[in-house]
């Protein structure tokens, strides 16, 4: 079973202007995404939800781009393992879980 994990990665203006340009550009051109993110690299597979999340609560207030998409419970690869056993023809794949916040 994949590792559950909750993480926030703080970019600077330009990179993060960045990597929502590299993933509106995959978007549209209906390319595959994928993000490294603290030591994994996340991609976001076909089918994936995409929605827009505000809050607002005792003095804060957040806006987050999220992607959503479900973990395939039978399986418990990793990227890192999927990539390995790209060339295994006996290898199956899963996604992870993820949601791209800001």
């Amino acid at each position: 079973m994949t590792e559950d994990r909750d993480i926030d990665v703080v970019h600077d203006v330009s990179s993060f202007v960045a990597e929502l340009r590299r993933l509106a550009d995959a978007l549209e051109s209906g390319s595959g995404f994928t993000i490294h993110l603290d030591g994994e690299d996340v991609t976001i597979p076909e089918g994936a939800q995409f929605s827009v999340s505000h809050e607002r609560e005792d003095g804060a207030v957040e806006l987050e781009f999220q992607v959503t998409w479900s973990v395939d419970p039978a399986s418990d690869d990793t990227d890192e393992e999927r990539d390995a056993d790209a060339n295994d023809t006996s290898a199956h794949a899963a996604d992870l879980t993820g949601s791209a916040q800001t």
